[in-house]
């Protein structure tokens, strides 16, 4: 005799019987299905924790300032030759400095000088021949000569600062054997103050190569 439910007041049928084991099933089925669910959640979180607790604690430290004094110092002793080095703000940061071989070998500093003032570079290229200038800048267009200082530089303007590097002014001089360069996006008003300030080295580079 089948199993008699309260509710029926009878044994149920072996349809009925099949209904309620199938059902019955479901219903375990659902419930192991959220259980594994609820347990690759919290394992998830348990991984989680895990990287989040293994991650390095503490302030993001900042690379290091370039030394350019230093670097200019060992570039000198290499070429046995003097190079250029603005007296800049301490606040502005040093992207490189560094010695460039070549035809010709050049020393290089780029400048950030911050606030939204763009780049500068200072290139100084040693025994440069007459063409150098114009490899460098082949959009520039030639500008006013600048006395700063007591000394004489040929500026130089770019149509399309896009098309050029993103250099939008440019001032060369003859220093001796060598010519200075510099350029970049920073303000007109800004690289004609570093020219200026560079003046004193001009003058002794120019009086080494007499």
């Amino acid at each position: 005799m089948g199993r008699v439910v309260a509710e029926l007041g009878r044994p149920e049928t072996p349809a009925e019987t099949a209904a309620r084991k199938a059902e019955s099933s479901r219903i375990y089925r659902g419930s192991q299905t959220m259980r594994n669910l609820f347990a690759a959640i919290i394992a998830t979180l348990a991984i989680v924790a895990v990287i989040v607790l293994m991650v390095p604690r503490g302030d993001i430290e900042r690379p290091s300032d370039v030394d350019v004094a230093a670097i200019a110092e060992r570039a000198e002793r290499d070429i046995k030759h003097p190079v250029v080095v603005p007296p800049v703000s301490a606040d502005w940061r040093v992207n490189s400095a560094k010695l460039v071989s070549g035809a010709p070998t050049t020393w290089e500093i780029i400048y950030a000088p911050g606030d939204g003032q763009g780049f500068m570079r200072v290139s100084q290229a040693l025994e440069a021949d007459g063409g150098w200038v114009s490899r460098e800048l082949p959009t520039g267009k030639l500008g006013e000569v600048l006395t700063l200082g007591d000394v004489e530089w040929q500026s130089y303007t770019f149509a399309d600062p896009s098309k050029a590097g993103n250099i939008s002014y440019a001032l060369s001089t003859v220093a001796g054997t060598d010519q200075v360069l510099i350029f970049g996006s920073s303000p007109e008003k800004l690289m004609q103050e570093t020219a200026t300030q560079l003046a004193p080295q001009i003058d002794k580079l120019k009086e080494a190569a007499e």
